[in-house]
């Protein structure tokens, strides 16, 4: 489905990145922006892999990478912007440097990614552009409880929202995905709850999953993807696959899960026939 097309994924040493990765590698994909294990992992899953190590606050990490990866596998297909930094604090005790280093992530990183990859992206036939944030519901209590934050991962939203007109007249798709559940990664466990909320998250998996049938899919951009809504409709029917503890279905909703969409999840649940 993917064989051949070049896929870049920042932040794929582990987590939702690795997870993309892997899944992208089984379906022929070449992969670049991974660190040697991870690149490892991806060719065991039968990808392409070009392990480089690159921090997006820094514009010439960017530049290389972007060029080492067009250098290599001849151009570029898909990008995804994965790579992300979070902290819940309030404004009144937010550490400035945890500030910076969000904005310089989620925000200008993600800028800088989608502003290099473009030159290559317009040349693909098939090119695509993923970024993992949510849609942008303007909701007071989400900036309230932590404005810092969803200031700097709604600027991944925005650029999802900007780019999928800008880029229009090429043929790229600008997409968001987004977990309704939570998703059991470092992240996760570190800021929102321990393993607790781990318990009750599902695995990258699910995300990956989803990645790679956007991929397989035209151009079509300005969606803001969710994942178990997204896999049902294209027919998935097996979700206990993606619990991290076997056979539960109580899941912690993630944050900037509107309850609209809950409410679809729940109704295509019980369409499925799961209890809710």
């Amino acid at each position: 489905m993917l064989k051949g097309r070049t896929c870049l994924v920042t932040g794929a040493s582990r987590g939702i990145g690795l997870a993309i990765g892997i899944a992208a590698a089984r379906q022929g994909a070449n992969l670049e922006g991974t660190i040697y294990t991870a690149a490892e992992r991806i060719e065991q899953a039968g990808g392409q892999a070009l392990p480089v190590q690159c921090d997006i606050r820094n514009e010439d990490d960017i530049q290389a990478a972007v060029k080492a990866c067009v250098e290599r596998f001849g151009g570029l297909d898909i990008l995804v912007n994965n790579a992300s930094a979070i902290g819940l604090s309030k404004t009144d005790t937010v550490e400035t440097k945890r500030f910076d280093l969000m904005h310089a992530i989620n925000a200008r990183g993600t800028f800088l990614m989608c502003k290099h990859a473009l030159p290559h992206l317009k040349s693909s036939s098939s090119s695509h552009i993923l970024n993992l944030a949510p849609p942008p519901v303007l909701r007071p209590d989400w900036f309230g409880a932590h404005l810092a934050y969803t200031m700097a991962k709604y600027s991944m939203s925005l650029i999802t929202l900007g780019l999928s007109h800008e880029c229009r007249a090429f043929g790229i798709g600008v997409n968001a995905l987004w977990p309704v559940t939570l998703i059991g990664t470092a992240a996760v466990q570190n800021v929102l709850g321990g393993e607790s909320a781990v318990l009750k998250a599902r695995k990258p998996d699910i995300l990956a999953d989803a990645a790679v049938r956007i991929f397989a899919k035209d151009g079509k951009t300005g969606h803001f993807v969710i994942d178990e809504i997204f896999l049902r409709q294209e027919g998935v029917t097996d979700f206990d696959q993606y619990a991290m503890v076997k056979g539960n279905r109580n899941f912690e909703t993630d944050l900037f899960v509107d309850d609209s969409v809950l409410r679809e999840v729940n109704d295509l649940r019980l369409a499925a026939g799961w209890h809710v």
